[in-house]
């Protein structure tokens, strides 16, 4: 007879549940979160479990790795999914989510999240803390202008390379304002220093990819942008269609229809908001900055003209979306026209 097996994935201590093909709990246990536990728990279980369940997650990717590297059969489950599978218990506890978990296996009735390589890992983990301390130090200069403007001190335009010179010129002579910006102005410089070091190492790994330099053919698409979508991507042979990239970045309208009601609203917004940001800005630059002009440009601005510049934007990054793919899988640069294609 076949198990099945739910993970509930906390921080300190996971669920297990296993159950068999009739739906009957077979055992239930909670380990410590740590891979060697979880391992050496199905090892000595002495029951043929088929397939393991983890719900997406923090710890997920790094569990789901080392169950597979140990010859399991496991499935990450979309998180969304599973909360609304789950949402009729009146009760909920994490016991109760490893056997609801371990049900849905069972009924097939799930998901499954692609598990990112490890390169995609890396690569995301350098754009988030590029992406924080860019932040951060976006935070401290408007905090700086903030205090200033209260002393009737304006700092008005001024470049990032020029800004701590026109600030020390402003708080100069003043006691407090030299103590209290002069820390600000400390924290900046760090915060400057970090940065740069990430963007820095960001620009030299899309320098090294061969498919970042062809998705960067596309105007408006840079190396951020570039790497990026090749993170969120990692395999581009699990899209069987290239036009379902744009609704898996949410980018595609929503629908709710139901009798009598029948309603279009936004975009979706599910899936990597930092893609999604990505090819939106994009979408922006090929619109009103790139001077050459592409087929893509003047299908965005015949958009624009029906329904609006920001509507435009937005159906231009779902675009994007899918003529990258499509160059990624054909391994072909931009095609800026159709005689560039007959060409």
């Amino acid at each position: 007879m076949e198990h099945y097996a739910g993970i509930d994935v906390s921080l300190k201590e996971s669920n297990v549940c296993v159950v068999d093909t009739t739906g009957k709990v077979v055992r239930e246990v909670k380990l410590v979160s740590e891979p060697e536990a979880l391992v050496g728990y199905f090892e000595l279980l002495g029951l043929p479990v088929s397939r393991i369940g983890l719900e997406a997650g923090p710890l997920s990717q790094w569990l789901h790795a080392a169950l597979l590297a140990a010859g399991r059969d496991v499935v990450l489950l979309e998180t969304r999914h599973v909360k609304v599978a789950l949402s009729a218990m009146t009760v909920k506890t994490d016991r109760k989510d490893a056997r609801g978990i371990a049900q849905l296996l069972r009924m097939g009735w799930y998901r499954p999240v692609h598990a990112k390589s490890s390169a995609a890992q890396d690569t995301r983990a350098l754009l988030v803390g590029r992406k924080l301390l860019q932040g951060k130090l976006l935070d401290v200069e408007l905090s700086i202008r903030g205090i200033l403007r209260g002393y009737g001190l304006k700092v008005g335009e001024v470049s990032r390379g020029r800004f701590e010179a026109r600030i020390q010129d402003l708080i100069a002579g003043h006691a407090t304002l030299s103590t209290v910006i002069g820390g600000m102005l400390a924290a900046r410089a760090t915060l400057w220093s970090e940065f740069t070091k990430l963007h820095r190492e960001m620009l030299r790994i899309a320098r090294a990819d061969a498919i970042c330099h062809r998705l960067m053919s596309v105007p408006g698409v840079g190396a951020l942008v570039s790497l990026t979508y090749r993170s969120a991507v990692d395999d581009p042979t699990r899209f069987g269609k290239s036009s379902t990239v744009g609704a898996y970045f949410g980018l595609t309208p929503k629908k709710y229809q139901s009798g009598e009601t029948d309603r279009d609203g936004g975009v979706t917004k599910i899936g990597g908001a930092m893609v999604r940001t990505a090819l939106f800005e994009a979408a922006h630059i090929m619109l009103t900055r790139a001077t050459r002009f592409s087929g893509l440009k003047q299908w965005g601005l015949k958009v624009a003209r029906r329904r609006g510049m920001k509507r435009a934007k937005v159906a231009l990054a779902r675009k994007l979306g899918v003529v990258l793919h499509r160059m990624w899988i054909d391994a072909t640069d931009f095609r800026w026209s159709a005689v560039h294609v007959a060409a």
